[in-house]
């Protein structure tokens, strides 16, 4: 159900601004006809722009401000400039105040995860946000997070990261139960960080809401072995960009291929149902949209170079969630971690023991 669901977006954000925002928001309208829109930015640069989408224009308000948030900016520069006058801080305060259930923006990511942990703060039981996007697969569509906004977390945090991407997997996925598996440079129980292994360790031994498949590899991304696969952001946006750039490559070779000569040409026609479902596939597009899961609140972030089909995408997840009450749900499972940060405290001692006893040896 989306009766009554209001969507607040960053009308200034991203490489294309108004355009992109509000030519998304027309097209997601179409497949959301009962959601409204609260569009957040400079009024005289929008009001054209939403004057020639009178289908949306129908269902938004315009909130002015003559304060953005640059791509360029530093997350500190950002706060300085944008706090509580910026689209982007007034899209994620939205949320906040109940104006709306939901924010999206494909602006400044490390301004956009600084700006909402301040407004939204992060749930009980979250130490970090993670950024949680869906990945096209062989089986259909996976849940991988994080991908680009936690650097380096520890094993307890990949743990928290397990427990939301398997809250939030059954929820956009339908999946009763979803599996759980963490990305590792092989399946060995003696590979990968400490951080990675410390973490395997807890999923497995501890009696939480999950099905923990254990380690998986950059090859399963692709497969789909798994429905939620975590990682650190750093990993994890390399293989969303590189998983992007790959989609672009393998779609360039096929437009090359087919225009090579007229026999090319003739085999396509005969298969152009086949390759326009391939095309859609392999589209970044259609499934752009990371949520940032861990805080008290939705904030979608939309890719910032999309165009306008992409950011619809971007609201379609924002809608998704927000109608199904994923926030309940994440802190249902989080309760499950009551305790368990003391026992991986525990086994770290252990660990520490043991090796003071090895030196002493």
């Amino acid at each position: 159900m989306t009766l009554g669901l209001t969507v607040a977006l960053d009308g200034m954000g991203g490489d294309h601004g108004p355009e992109t925002v509000i030519g998304g928001a027309d097209m997601a309208s179409v497949r959301h006809p009962d959601v409204r829109f609260l569009i957040y930015g400079d009024e005289a640069k929008m009001r054209p722009v939403l004057d020639a989408h009178p289908r949306v224009a129908a269902v938004s308000e315009i909130v002015h401000t003559d304060v953005s948030v640059a791509m360029t900016d530093k997350p500190s520069q950002a706060l300085r400039r944008g706090r509580k006058t910026s689209s982007m801080w007034l899209a994620i305060d939205a949320v906040k105040t109940g104006k709306a259930q939901a924010a999206v923006s494909a602006g400044n990511t490390g301004a956009l995860m600084a700006m909402s942990k301040v407004v939204l703060r992060t749930m009980p039981h979250v130490e970090r946000p993670a950024l949680a996007a869906l990945w096209p697969t062989m089986r259909g569509e996976s849940v991988v997070l994080d991908v680009g906004a936690t650097i380096g977390p520890d094993a307890f945090q990949l743990v928290q990261f397990a427990v939301m991407g398997e809250a939030y997997a059954r929820v956009i996925l339908g999946v009763d139960k979803p599996t759980v598996g963490l990305l590792n440079i092989g399946e060995e129980e003696v590979k990968g960080t400490e951080q990675v292994k410390e973490a395997a360790q807890i999923l497995r031994e501890a009696n939480l809401p999950i099905r923990f498949h254990g380690f998986v590899e950059g090859d399963d991304l692709g497969k789909g072995t798994v429905d939620v696969i975590v990682t650190d952001g750093f990993t994890g946006n390399i293989a969303l960009k590189t998983a992007e750039g790959t989609a672009r490559q393998v779609a360039s070779y096929l437009r090359d291929a087919i225009s090579r000569s007229w026999i090319s040409r003739l085999g396509y026609l005969f298969a152009q149902g086949a390759f326009r479902a391939l095309a859609k596939k392999l589209d970044p597009r259609s499934s752009n949209g990371a949520l940032f899961l861990g805080l008290n609140g939705l904030v979608v972030k939309s890719h910032g170079g999309t165009d306008a089909q992409g950011f619809a995408s971007a609201i379609d997840v924002a809608v998704d969630v927000a109608s199904a009450d994923l926030l309940k749900k994440i802190v249902a499972d989080l309760e499950a971690l009551d305790g368990l940060e003391q026992v991986a405290q525990r086994r770290a001692q252990t660990q520490i023991n043991e090796e003071s006893e090895a030196v002493i040896l």
